[in-house]
């Protein structure tokens, strides 16, 4: 009996510290830390050092540390914030009742991946933050997809898959011609929906003859 009062007593204030709000110069802290890792990703990509991440914020490298035990742990908490930002666009998207959901899904997505370059590698693949949040945004995807083609603005055999593949490729452009043409994404994602778009007849009709990735492959990919 005394052994277990002891082990409640030494576990109970640890827990109770673990579920207590952060103080309002911590709460800043990591706040400042979570921007000044974006802009430095941004600028000088996912390989800077947390050292340069702390001189922007303004704090020392052991306050960064106190809230982010390691590097992976400060980009995970960005790529989960941008995951979670995901879900959102994704349920605003899911409002539009006449098929032109997808299409608001996909540019309100290329804007994000525009203002959070820096995690765009880690943002659709190599990363477990939030997991439940890339299901949510896929399970969206995949309804807004099959809504759009109902209406009758999407190809019946676009899949998922593809419009996956087209994140990838407006994150390629991003990356390619950000600091030169920032809004080059928009006319590739254009041009990309109205190769989506069915057509009724003419050589343009007929089915696409590449099938499209599985989802093993899509896993595999993303691993």
């Amino acid at each position: 009996m005394a052994t277990e009062m002891t082990t409640h007593s030494e576990s109970a204030p640890g827990a109770a510290a673990a579920d207590r709000p952060l103080r309002k110069d911590a709460a800043e802290n990591r706040t400042r830390i979570l921007d000044a890792a974006g802009r430095v990703f941004a600028n000088c990509g996912i390989d800077a050092g947390v050292e340069e991440v702390a001189r922007v914020a303004g704090v020392g490298v052991g306050t960064l540390y106190r809230r982010f035990p390691s590097k992976q742990a400060l980009i995970d908490e960005l790529v989960g914030q941008h995951r979670r930002e995901l879900v959102q666009i994704a349920r605003a998207a899911a409002d539009n009742p006449d098929g032109t959901g997808l299409e608001e899904l996909v540019r309100a997505t290329g804007e994000l991946q525009v203002g959070h370059s820096g995690c765009l590698p880690r943002l659709w693949n190599h990363s477990d933050a939030e997991p439940e949040a890339i299901e949510e945004f896929r399970t969206h995807l995949a309804d807004l997809l099959a809504q759009a083609q109902r209406c009758g603005r999407i190809r019946e055999d676009v899949t998922h898959s593809d419009i996956t593949t087209l994140f990838w490729a407006l994150r390629g452009v991003t990356e390619s011609s950000f600091a030169v043409a920032p809004n080059a994404w928009r006319r590739h994602l254009e041009i990309a929906f109205a190769g989506m778009r069915p057509v009724a007849g003419g050589a343009f009709s007929a089915q696409l003859r590449e099938r499209p990735l599985t989802v093993a492959q899509m896993r595999k990919i993303s691993k």
